[in-house]
């Protein structure tokens, strides 16, 4: 019999992890996948044109589970994604990254005595006022596989006594952001359609409580945002939440050129070819390494260190850039096919 994988997905990244990790399983004989969409990102522009653009197959489940405050979010997820894992009976329950959707997946499974793999584990900002934080300290500490995109995700695990099922595979992103560009060159006209020309604009996204939830905050965004776009324009994907962020709190987003979100192609069309990145988002910061683009990353704290340490990304409240060096730790696009052989390895052993 095949090994049956669940995989759990609910927002825009995790849509981009998992088509690379898809992909890999469709191509591999003895397995096949079961895909659950919680339903965290539920707007068109944000869910439905990835599925599309990646060639992700359509969720046997769509939970349709959004809105209310965290925990309020997580319990419905649970409450809907234990009795399809008592029904399917999945070999592994694989999750990605750090959302609700994560959490709720792992907790599920993890009570049904059923083993977790977490693609993006060890990540960590040391910043447990993020809700992203806690849950990826709950997630790692539930998962059998952890599935790591750098060494220094494994070296923070290893501070935390998790070093068993350990493994460096490099970054699913990247093999993601190989397929997409290739895309985006060939078919993408977003550039056109914005009136942009190559090297002559910077991108910007900001989506993260810390900076849609407190009105001081995200004016001082807007601010540096608007101060940068004195030098060139600044194209704003605008997520949901911070356009009603911004409506309530009255923040004016005048000299931005604000546009509706984006699929992962023109994105990543638009990225290829910015001459600077504003984000508040961990995986745009990678991204921006991936298409050579300089990074300023709208937090405090960020997770990619390594980023930061080889020059490509800084603190928009921090220090200057650092002399740019290549970045070896993301692997060589095939990240997705190491998630694979180590699903296939570790259920044997068992």
């Amino acid at each position: 019999m095949a090994l049956k994988v669940l995989t759990i997905v609910g927002a825009r990244p995790q849509f981009i992890k998992a088509a690379t990790v898809s992909r890999a399983i469709r191509e591999t004989s003895g397995l096949s996948e079961i895909m659950v969409h919680t339903g965290q990102h539920f707007d068109a522009d944000m869910s439905d044109v990835f599925f599309e653009e990646l060639g992700i197959p359509k969720p046997q489940y769509h939970l349709d589970i959004n809105g209310g405050g965290h925990g309020e979010m997580t319990g419905r997820m649970l409450m809907a994604i234990e009795p399809i894992l008592q029904s399917e009976k999945p070999d592994w329950v694989v999750v990605y990254g750090d959302t609700n959707s994560t959490l709720a997946g792992s907790l599920a499974a993890a009570k049904l005595h059923i083993p977790v793999a977490h693609v993006e584990a060890g990540l960590r900002s040391f910043n447990r006022r993020m809700p992203e934080e806690i849950n990826r300290l709950v997630t790692d500490h539930l998962s059998i596989l952890h599935l790591c995109p750098t060494t220094t995700a494994v070296a923070n695990l290893a501070a935390e006594g998790v070093t068993k099922g350990v493994h460096h595979i490099g970054d699913v992103m990247y093999d993601a952001t190989l397929f997409a560009i290739g895309k985006a060159e060939r078919s993408s006209t977003i550039l056109s359609k914005l009136g942009l020309k190559p090297d002559a604009y910077a991108l910007a996204t900001v989506h993260r409580a810390e900076n849609t939830d407190d009105p001081r905050q995200l004016r001082a965004v807007v601010e540096f945002l608007r101060e940068k776009s004195r030098r060139l324009p600044v194209v704003i994907p605008l997520h949901p939440r911070t356009r009603l962020a911004a409506t309530r709190m009255g923040v004016d987003l005048n000299g931005l050129q604000v546009i509706r979100p984006l699929g992962y192609v023109d994105m990543a069309k638009l990225l290829h070819h910015a001459v600077e990145l504003y984000t508040d988002s961990g995986g745009l910061q990678k991204e921006a390494y991936f298409h050579r683009v300089p990074c300023v990353t709208l937090r405090d704290e960020t997770e990619w260190t390594e980023t930061v340490e080889h020059g490509w990304n800084r603190l928009w409240r921090g220090a200057d850039f650092l002399d740019r060096k290549d970045i070896d730790e993301y692997g060589q696009g095939r990240a997705a096919f190491k998630v694979v052989d180590l699903l296939r390895g570790a259920a044997v052993a068992r």
